[in-house]
C-alpha cells in the first residue's frame, strides 16, 4: 500500500474543502437553523410528541443524516469529476499507485468532510433543542457507515457524470427526495399501512431508522435490518468501483 499516494489525495482534497471554509461550514449551519425554525417551532407546535420525544429532538437524526448524505455525495463526486474535467485524471491513473489507493485518498477525504459538517450539525442542533444520545457508540457507527456508503456512491457518480448537470441531476432527482421521503421528519408508523409498506422498500428509511434508534432508542425497523442495508449497499458500491477500473468504464475514454 502506498500510504505517501493515498495521504497526499486526502490532504490535496481536504485543503481545497478548507479553503472554501465559509462556504462549507455556514451553509449547512443556516440551512439547520431554518430546519429547526419552520419544524421545529411551526410544526412543533402542532405535534408535541412522536415516539415519546418531543418533535424538535425528533427530526435531529434526521436533519443530521441529510446532511451527511448529501455532503458526502456531492464532495466525492466533484472531488473525482473535477480531474476528469481539467484533463488531470489521466496523469492519476498513470501514476504507481493502484485503484484501491485513489479509492481510499478521495472517498476518505469527502467522508470526512461529510463527518466533520455532521457533527456542526449535531452541535447546532443543542442551540435549538434538548436531547440525548442514547447509544453513542452506535451513533458513531452510523454516521460513519453512511459516510464512507455514500461517498462511495459519490465517487461512482463523479465517474458516470459526463458534464456537470449529470453530476448533479442524480442528488436533485433521486436521492434527496429519498431522504426527505425516508422518515427524516416524522415516523413511518404516522403513515397508512399501505405507505408504511412502500416505505419499506425506501433504502434511507432504513439508515434514518438506525440512526434514531442510537439516539432515542426507538426505531421504524430492527436496529440489525438497519446496519446490514448500510453494509450491503456499500458492499455493492465497493463492487461496482472494482469493476469500473478493471474495465476501465468511463476513464479510460
Amino acid at each position: 500500500m502506498n500510504w505517501t499516494a493515498v495521504i497526499s489525495i486526502y490532504l490535496f482534497e481536504m485543503h481545497r474543502f478548507f479553503r472554501t471554509i465559509a462556504q462549507s461550514f455556514l451553509a449547512p449551519v443556516i440551512s439547520t437553523s431554518l430546519y429547526f425554525v419552520v419544524f421545529g417551532a411551526a410544526i412543533g407546535s402542532r405535534i408535541q410528541e412522536v415516539d415519546g420525544v418531543s418533535y424538535g429532538a425528533f427530526i435531529v437524526p434526521g436533519l443530521i443524516m441529510l446532511t451527511v448524505i448529501t455532503q458526502s455525495i456531492s464532495n466525492a463526486s466533484f472531488g473525482i469529476y473535477f480531474p476528469k474535467f481539467i484533463g488531470t485524471f489521466s496523469e492519476l491513473l498513470a501514476a504507481p499507485i493502484s485503484f484501491l489507493e485513489i479509492v481510499l485518498g478521495y472517498v476518505g477525504a469527502a467522508a470526512t468532510k461529510a463527518l466533520i459538517i455532521g457533527v456542526i450539525i449535531l452541535i447546532t442542533a443543542f442551540f435549538f433543542v434538548d436531547f440525548s444520545i442514547e447509544h453513542p457508540v452506535a451513533m458513531l457507527t452510523f454516521l460513519v457507515l453512511t459516510a464512507i456508503s455514500f461517498s462511495l456512491f459519490g465517487f461512482i457518480l463523479g465517474i458516470w457524470a459526463g458534464n456537470f448537470e449529470q453530476l448533479q441531476i442524480v442528488p436533485l432527482l433521486i436521492v434527496t427526495p429519498l431522504v426527505f421521503l425516508g422518515g427524516s421528519f416524522y415516523s413511518i408508523s404516522m403513515l397508512p399501512s399501505v405507505w408504511q409498506s412502500i416505505s419499506m422498500f425506501n433504502p434511507v428509511v432504513y439508515l434514518i431508522s438506525g440512526f434514531r434508534w442510537a439516539f432515542y432508542g426507538a426505531a421504524d425497523v430492527p436496529i440489525v435490518t438497519s446496519l446490514l442495508a448500510i453494509g450491503v449497499f456499500t458492499c455493492i458500491c465497493l463492487y461496482v468501483i472494482w469493476w469500473i477500473f478493471r474495465t476501465g468504464w468511463r476513464i479510460r475514454d
